[in-house]
């Protein structure tokens, strides 16, 4: 695997070849993916589906087969992508789906971000589906400093209502039957990534019950 090369605006990501951005506009929910493609492998599948699923707004970045560019999310300044700009315009609330990886932890499931009412409840809705090796972790001091979501400079916390920060560790996206990534050169997702995103579907949709 290629290592990770960081990059230093987002004007400049958006310029390199092959980084596309996708956009759906539905619901002032949003949900979105701004590492996805060959960087945080995965994420976007999550988002597109469950913001598909719940009638959520929809965000992504996309990187192409062997990309390994970074922008710390701090730095998605939606200045500099109209797109970007829009989806945020339109929505109050958003998840912001991204993956991570540390070599002594690959079962932790960490829910950041500033609205903390709704990392409980999301909290809730995983734990309920997700099989027993993997760990939800929503207390905001037990979740690594660099991977809380917190920096008000961050998208997910742009929204009125602020937003959570979903980091899903590389054991929840790899698929072990296939030896690959989830949803990646014709691999399936794995049956605890489907469990993932209906656990994220049931939690979406109760709490905009909750909420309306």
């Amino acid at each position: 695997m290629r290592e990770i090369k960081k990059i230093q605006s987002f004007s400049d990501l958006l310029s390199q070849p092959g980084i596309t951005e996708e956009i759906e506009i539905r619901s002032s929910f949003g949900i979105c993916a701004i590492h996805g493609g060959g960087l945080e492998r995965a994420t976007e599948a999550v988002a597109r589906d469950v913001a598909e699923k719940t009638n959520s707004s929809y965000y992504a970045v996309i990187q192409p087969e062997g990309s390994r560019l970074h922008l710390s999310s701090k730095d998605f300044d939606p200045k500099q992508s109209l797109k970007l700009n829009q989806f945020l315009k339109k929505i109050d609330t958003l998840i912001s789906i991204h993956g991570y990886g540390k070599e002594d932890d690959f079962w932790a499931l960490l829910l950041g971000g500033s609205n903390r009412e709704m990392a409980y409840h999301l909290a809730g809705s995983l734990r309920e589906v997700l099989p027993e090796e993997y760990r939800v972790v929503d207390q905001i001091d037990k979740i690594p400093r660099p991977l809380r979501g917190i920096h008000p400079d961050n998208p997910v916390n742009f929204p009125a209502n602020g937003g959570v920060q979903i980091e899903i560790p590389p054991g929840l996206r790899w698929n072990r039957e296939h030896n690959f990534w989830s949803d990646a050169a014709g691999t399936p997702r794995s049956e605890d990534l489907n469990q993932l995103i209906k656990g994220l579907i049931s939690g979406v949709n109760s709490w905009q019950e909750k909420k309306s």
